[in-house]
């Protein structure tokens, strides 16, 4: 049976027992169920921006897992990429492949302020320029970064964020 999507995980990372997307700033990959980013949930990754936020403008990071749950069958040909960028002007996403690679476990970060050391952030917006994560073999994750910019003065927005996609093929 091929690798189907409910076979595909995005995790938060801070822990094994994390389920606090506010935790999400690297270490270990959550095992918990409860630690499963699910869609078209809002605030399943980042939190509102406060007036004073806004009004001065931020940075802020997440680290999450990419995941392949299947029991034995290869994700081939990973691409990540941001497939709707926001609707807002006033912010900006971006992501990055964790240094560590493919089953390491993520640096930790003093808060969602402090940038990982070393990645290199770009914006994709299609599989073709997205960024390559390889073959996963089943059980592999891969963590990955994702900076969310509001430029100071941001307007209101009731449901900003952008749809972050992953997309490979299935092995035999």
């Amino acid at each position: 049976m091929p690798i189907v999507s409910t076979d595909l995980k995005l995790r938060l990372s801070g822990g094994a027992s994390n389920t606090d997307p506010a935790a999400s700033i690297g270490g270990a990959m959550s095992t918990e169920s409860g630690g499963v980013i699910t869609t078209a949930e809002l605030n399943n990754l980042f939190d509102n921006v406060t007036g004073d936020e806004s009004a001065a403008g931020m940075v802020d990071y997440r680290c999450v897992y990419i995941e392949n749950d299947h029991a034995t069958i290869t994700w081939e040909a990973v691409k990540l990429w941001i497939a709707t960028v926001s609707a807002s002007t006033d912010s900006v996403y971006a992501i990055a492949l964790d240094g560590g690679g493919l089953n390491a476990t993520a640096e930790v970060e003093a808060d969602e302020d402090t940038p990982p050391t070393g990645e290199t952030f770009s914006s994709p917006t299609t599989k073709a320029a997205g960024l390559s994560l390889g073959d996963m073999d089943a059980g592999d994750n891969y963590p990955i970064w994702i900076r969310r910019t509001i430029s100071s003065g941001a307007s209101a927005n009731n449901s900003d964020g952008p749809t972050i996609r992953f997309e490979g093929d299935t092995g035999a």
